[in-house]
């Protein structure tokens, strides 16, 4: 009999995705809506001017404030695209829980897959864009005042920790379809 009362670790998976869906999204109107105050970290971080000023790492700075600019527009690009894809999961999410409430056959799938873009998307976001280009190769860490090391740190690991939860193997996802659309 189909449990018309789904819980545990897909509730969990949905409401996560959701709040890092919220996030996200907050992120992405912060950004829109006071442009110039991130606009200003990232030209900081680029232009490595409060960094310890080594010679040998200098010539990485970018200084052009066009070029700057692209790389804080391509930023937000990002960040909506990884928001429409949380958003777009915590949708899937919802619909399959009704489903499985209402008696139907609980199919996760899509919700987990469209989950999985969304947080893989963050993790490069703040991995690879802001914890190793951004704190390693412009040297950020360097920097008292323009160092974003410890907020990039903290939504790599709460995406992945969702990540992981997502991809537990658990007889509560149901019948899952190898093939599908997002």
């Amino acid at each position: 009999m189909p449990d018309k009362h789904p819980g545990g670790l897909p509730v969990a998976a949905a409401a996560l995705t959701a709040t890092v869906a919220l996030y996200i999204s907050l992120v992405v109107f912060g950004n829109i809506t006071d442009f110039d105050t991130n606009r200003q970290f990232v030209r900081h971080v680029l232009a490595m001017d409060t960094t310890f000023q080594d010679k040998a790492l200098m010539w990485r700075a970018i200084t052009s404030h066009v070029l700057q600019d692209i790389v804080y527009v391509v930023v937000i690009v990002w960040e909506a695209a990884t928001a429409v894809a949380l958003l777009r999961a915590t949708e899937l999410w919802a619909r399959a829980l009704r489903r499985a409430r209402r008696g139907g056959t609980a199919e996760y799938g899509a919700a987990r897959r469209a989950s999985t873009l969304g947080l893989v998307l963050l993790m490069l976001l703040f991995g690879a864009g802001f914890i190793a280009i951004g704190g390693e190769w412009f040297a950020m860490w360097q920097s008292a005042k323009w160092n974003g090391l410890a907020a990039a740190a903290r939504n790599f690991f709460v995406a992945g920790f969702v990540l992981v939860l997502i991809q537990l193997p658990s007889p509560q996802w149901g019948r899952e379809r190898t093939a599908g659309r997002v």
